[in-house]
């Protein structure tokens, strides 16, 4: 979360020319109504509540999201979103990062607001007269704070670069995943728009990720990945978005049943179930109080942010008309074969058997560690491998078991003994009897899941390469049934 927040560095730009470089209306000269003036009723459904006091925050990062671009800054109150001091236009060449320059002038903007309001809390305590732009920033306190709020508001100013050309990206992106994210959401009996959270987190970035170690477009952690799903050294499902969401579908559902609500559930995912817990046995369900009030020790920034980004992202996705009216691209939907390996085999094993090489498997499986492509671990048994779109309908049957050759030394006279991969031959022994022949047509037999704690019907299907309603049907399950057992045995196949 801390990628989010904007680094600024010395000034070099002479305070002189920077009255030309930025506007002052927070939201104007184009950029859209003032924070709060937008109208949008972002509480309208009773799952994802906007309480009145957060309806600054959410209009705030729906401008970040959808209106400022990367070529404006906004200098605001880090606690109160509604404060927009003004939103910078950056000189020269808009890219990624900042120039020197335009580090320079948003780091003189930020001060000379910083002293600036110093000066007006010093004039307020001594009762001088305030100047017209003074007056103009106690108007904007007393509009979305208090007169009293102005009292620190010096050591609250942040910077926050627009965002609107990374998100829109994001929505294009999010055609490939969309429809099966919120077929996933739905399996786990979650909201479906929870299918928007990526926005909040990498913009669909599959590769993204943070400073502190968090992975894939879902940004799990090392540690709370592996408790949904497999993160080792030579498998990282974080990096798989669908194996990933997965995994999010089931946090959030675990995280709803403790908290009850989805606002802190969805900021249990930034701050942790532990933490949120905390905040409701302080205040209670609302989301704009805790916000406001809480003062856990890692409830900061990004934290108290985490539920307003939710539904502004939500609010941009879903009405891209309104916000990008130069047109989104959506990208197709996720083209390719799914394979849940029955058995352990090397990469290369599972390429040759499709036709494809490993190579451009590993392009796809983006969850495969170096270890996999390279051909020092083999793919374990349940792992997922995408496979090129209609490779199964080409060759339907699953890989053989791999049999890791056997490396025999023989030696011819006058030479060194020499190891080379040979085929395995029985030895015969007058003794041994002979072996019966299967017949040829077997009686099917059926295979068998052990469910193990805190799986789900979805996931054992998946695991097992069928569908939910497949796997219900081999063991007469009412429609609709979700309910399985640790230790139970279903059936996943004949």
């Amino acid at each position: 979360m801390t990628s989010r927040m904007l680094r600024v560095s010395v000034c070099l730009v002479p305070f002189v020319l920077l009255a030309g470089c930025a506007s002052t209306g927070g939201g104007q000269d184009g950029l859209g109504p003032a924070i709060g003036e937008s109208g949008i009723n972002y509480g309208a459904s009773r799952t994802f509540p906007v309480p009145d006091d957060l309806r600054d925050n959410v209009d705030f990062w729906r401008h970040v999201y959808g209106i400022w671009g990367r070529g404006e800054v906004a200098i605001h109150d880090d606690e109160y979103l509604g404060i927009v001091y003004e939103v910078v236009k950056l000189p020269g060449t808009i890219q990624a990062s900042y120039t020197s320059s335009q580090k320079s002038l948003v780091n003189a903007r930020k001060r000379h607001f910083e002293d600036q309001l110093a000066s007006i809390q010093q004039r307020l305590r001594s009762g001088q007269s305030l100047s017209g732009s003074d007056k103009q920033i106690v108007r904007k306190f007393k509009r979305h704070a208090s007169t009293d709020a102005i009292y620190g508001a010096a050591e609250r100013v942040r910077a926050q670069r627009g965002l609107r050309e990374r998100f829109r990206r994001g929505v294009e992106i999010s055609g490939r995943y969309d429809e099966i994210f919120r077929e996933i959401m739905s399996n786990y009996g979650v909201p479906e728009d929870l299918a928007y959270l990526p926005h909040v987190e990498s913009s669909f970035q599959t590769n993204a990720r943070s400073s502190v170690g968090a992975g894939g477009v879902w940004q799990f952690m090392p540690s709370t990945g592996r408790q949904y799903m497999r993160v080792d050294s030579t498998i990282d499902e974080r990096f798989d978005p669908i194996l990933a969401a997965d995994g999010a579908a089931r946090y959030l559902s675990q995280a709803h049943a403790k908290l009850g609500s989805w606002p802190l559930a969805i900021t249990s995912y930034n701050h942790g179930q532990g933490g949120m817990a905390k905040a409701k046995a302080q205040y209670g369900d609302d989301i704009g109080r805790i916000v406001d009030n809480y003062k856990g020790r890692y409830f900061g920034f990004a934290s108290r942010n985490f539920y307003a980004e939710f539904i502004a992202a939500r609010e941009v996705a879903s009405n891209p008309k309104r916000y990008f009216h130069e047109g989104v691209s959506y990208e197709k939907p996720w083209p390719h074969d799914r394979l849940v390996l029955m058995y352990s085999m090397p990469a290369d094993h599972v390429a040759r058997h499709y036709g494809t090489t490993k190579y451009r498997l590993a392009d796809l499986n983006m969850h495969w560690r170096d270890k996999i492509v390279s051909g020092n671990a083999q793919l374990p048994a349940g792992a997922t491998v995408w496979l090129p779109e209609g490779t199964m309908r080409r060759v339907a049957s699953h890989p053989p078991r791999y049999a890791t050759p056997v490396l025999v030394a023989s030696t011819n006279a006058g030479s060194r003994a020499t190891k080379e991969p040979t085929r395995a031959i029985a030895k015969v022994d007058k003794s041994t009897k002979p072996v019966a022949r299967a017949p040829k047509n077997p009686p099917a037999k059926a295979r068998y899941h052990v469910v193990k704690p805190q799986e789900t019907l979805y996931r054992v299907a998946v695991q097992n390469g069928i569908s939910v309603s497949q796997l219900r049907k081999l063991n007469k399950m009412n429609s609709g049934d979700n309910n399985i057992r640790p230790g139970q045995k279903l059936i996943v196949g004949i």
